[in-house]
């Protein structure tokens, strides 16, 4: 998979860290989901520009498509409904984590890409139970 088809979900406000990880071949989910907290610090240090709460940012987006199977776009809102971790969606009902997703919508007055229903949810609840035992 190519880098840029990896990356390309992510915002404008996450730019510079584009840039560098894409600068530094990190060309999968998968090694972004690895990045260790020392390298996120190493790479802040290497370039002033990105930020430490952006990579890990990334970095929890890269964790939901590789551990739950999630597509960038799913996993990207997931976190900007603020569900940053796969424990917190753990703790989720499906009822409670479409509310989120519907207020978030609103909030910004968009829809989302995909046509996300309860038992799509219920599912990425049940992987993170499973994950988080």
């Amino acid at each position: 998979m190519n880098n840029k088809n990896n990356l390309i979900i992510l915002p404008i406000n996450f730019r510079h860290e584009k840039k560098f990880l894409i600068k530094n071949n990190f060309d999968s989910w998968q090694k972004i989901r690895n990045l260790s907290d020392s390298e996120i610090k190493k790479i802040i240090k290497a370039d002033l520009l990105c930020t430490e709460s952006r990579l890990i940012k990334i970095r929890a987006i890269a964790i939901f498509v590789i551990d739950l199977n999630l597509l960038p776009h799913e996993a990207s809102l997931l976190l900007h409904c603020g569900v940053g971790n796969i424990k917190t969606l753990s703790n989720l009902n499906p009822e409670s984590l479409k509310k989120k997703i519907g207020r978030l919508e609103r909030n910004l007055n968009i829809r989302t890409q995909s046509k996300l229903d309860l038992s799509s949810m219920k599912i990425w609840i049940l992987r993170a139970k499973k994950l988080s035992k």
